[in-house]
């Protein structure tokens, strides 16, 4: 098994009737997190607007690699079906927000590279 999804096996075992914890949490920490990482999975993605405003400002994207952001929209889209199966909502909302704006960035650089 692997050691990054160890938590998730050992959390259903603890839990096998709601499979996890408790939503929302009873800690005040972990409710915070939980509301941090909706935060970032909306707000991270607003990273690539600089790129995107780069590229299509100045129907420019020399140095920018296509392999790259590629392979970036790739592991979105394993991320993606990851976060389906497991029904890990802010997984997914984070990772097609992602792949949205890095497939911009794919179409800019085919466009102007």
């Amino acid at each position: 098994m692997h050691f990054h999804l160890r938590h998730l096996h050992l959390r259903k075992r603890k839990h096998p009737s709601t499979e996890g914890d408790p939503y929302p949490h009873t800690s005040p920490g972990v409710r915070f997190l939980d509301k941090l990482l909706v935060f970032v999975a909306v707000v991270g993605p607003l990273a690539n607007i600089s790129q995107i405003i780069k590229i299509y400002g100045e129907m420019d994207a020399e140095g920018v690699s296509l392999t790259s952001w590629s392979m970036y929209i790739v592991f979105n889209i394993i991320w993606i079906i990851y976060g389906i199966v497991h029904k890990e909502r802010v997984i997914l909302l984070a990772h097609i927000l992602w792949f949205i704006t890095q497939t911009i960035v794919v179409v800019g650089i085919i466009l102007y590279g």
